[in-house]
């Protein structure tokens, strides 16, 4: 995982990307290696919907994981905030211009 992280760094100067990158545990969900998020994943996304809700639109559009190698798995990145229990904007509020701005995170 630590490649992922130099990866974000090199790739990334915005100012979404500590608050995705503290949203690695949920890694293996939205990836599809598995089937619950962890309890530490749903805190870190509560606290990602608090603070940075806009950096969600990146995460849940999927995009996130193209430009470093990660398959998304867009249907469990969408059901995330539902599986979590954290309530989030609708996706259809996402600024397509920051999602653009942000594909290459």
């Amino acid at each position: 995982m630590s490649s992922l992280f130099a990866v974000t760094t090199a790739q990334s100067s915005s100012s979404c990307q500590s608050a995705l990158l503290s949203l690695s545990p949920c890694l293996n969900f939205i990836s599809g290696k598995a089937t619950t998020p962890s309890s530490s994943c749903c805190t870190q996304l509560s606290s990602v919907v608090n603070s940075e809700p806009q950096c969600l639109c990146a995460l849940l559009s999927g995009d996130v994981g193209s430009g470093l190698g990660i398959s998304i798995n867009k249907t469990q990145a969408l059901e995330l905030p539902t599986v979590c229990k954290v309530q989030t904007a609708s996706i259809s509020q996402c600024n397509s211009k920051f999602l653009q701005k942000n594909s290459e995170i």
